[in-house]
This record gives structure tokens, sequence and C-alpha cells, in this order.
């Protein structure tokens, strides 16, 4: 599992904002995995940690995380995360410098694994997906639970309209301050 060495690369959304100044092939931008929010049962048996992580990845990496080809590394995610439970309760309880050594090295295997899987946002972004507004995601939830999205879709418009109102003085500002 080798993560590129080096300066991370510029993610592809960015690149496409920036009006692709490189002039190289961009790939197209990724379709959303047809995914469900019911999460599909693991291949293997997991512990309470792993079980409990399992169905947060599948309720929240729905759109990217798809059930037939991520689900082995996502299996294999969640038996570590089993195992680091248990190691972190050896490490609270007997202190031996050995296990918090594996701990920390066990750590540092989960975060690349749940990058691979795209659960950071310059992988998201590298994998082609843009960063989803938080209250907008929310209000899609909240509309799928059941519950209406009047909430978040106001907070939403709360942040527009000040926006809309001095966007022309910042523009203004800015192009002030650029020509000078």
């Amino acid at each position: 599992m080798g993560r590129p060495t080096g300066r991370p690369p510029k993610p592809v959304e960015q690149k496409r904002r920036a009006g692709n100044p490189g002039k190289r092939r961009l790939p197209e931008p990724a379709a959303l995995v047809a995914g469900s929010v019911v999460a599909p049962e693991p291949h293997r048996p997991l512990g309470s940690a792993g079980l409990a992580f399992w169905q947060r990845v599948w309720s929240v990496g729905f759109a990217w995380i798809s059930p037939h080809t991520d689900v082995e590394l996502l299996q294999m995610v969640c038996e570590q995360i089993d195992e680091r439970a248990g190691l972190r309760v050896r490490v609270l309880r007997d202190g031996d410098w050995r296990d918090r050594s594996s701990l920390r090295a066990l750590n540092a295997q989960v975060v690349e694994s749940l990058s691979l899987l795209g659960f950071t946002p310059v992988d998201r972004a590298r994998l082609g997906f843009v960063e989803v507004l938080v209250f907008g995601a929310g209000a899609v939830e909240a509309q799928a639970a059941g519950l209406g999205a009047q909430a978040h879709l106001s907070i939403l418009l709360a942040i527009l309209l000040p926006a809309l109102v001095f966007s022309p003085w910042a523009c203004a500002v800015a192009l002030k301050i650029a020509l000078e």
C-alpha cells in the first residue's frame, strides 16, 4: 500500500478551476457509484468497534465506496479497528512501551488504508470528488431520513444573502488592490 512520495499533487478539481494551466489531459469527473445508504453485511465476523466503524463508513462514504470493489479493503480496515481497540485497552491497562509502539504503527496503517478509500479531503479530490458543503450534505441526509431539509437550507440562505450583498464591494476592493 504505497502512497506517492514527494510533494502531493494538486487536486484535479483545483486544476479544473484554474483552467488547467499545465494543459495536461485531466481525468473525467468521477461519476457517483450507485450505492445504497444501507450497509452490506461484512464478509467475516467483526467485533463491536469494527462493526460500528463498518456502519459509519457506509453511511458517510456511500457515494464513492463500492460494495463490489472496495469491500475487502474496508473489511481489513474494520478488522484493524477491532485489533486497535483491543491493543488500546492493553496499552491503557499495562502501559507497555512495545504495545504503545504497535498501536502507533497500527494507527498509521489504518490512516493509510482510509486514505486509499478516499476518507481524507486530499484523497477525495484525487479520486475526482469535490468537497460537499456540510450544510448541503446535512440537508440531503435530513431529507432522506424524513426529517425535512428546511433548517439546513435556511442556514445556507443565511450565508448566501450577506455574500450576495457584500460580494460586489469585495470584488471592487480586490480589483483596486490588484491594480495598485
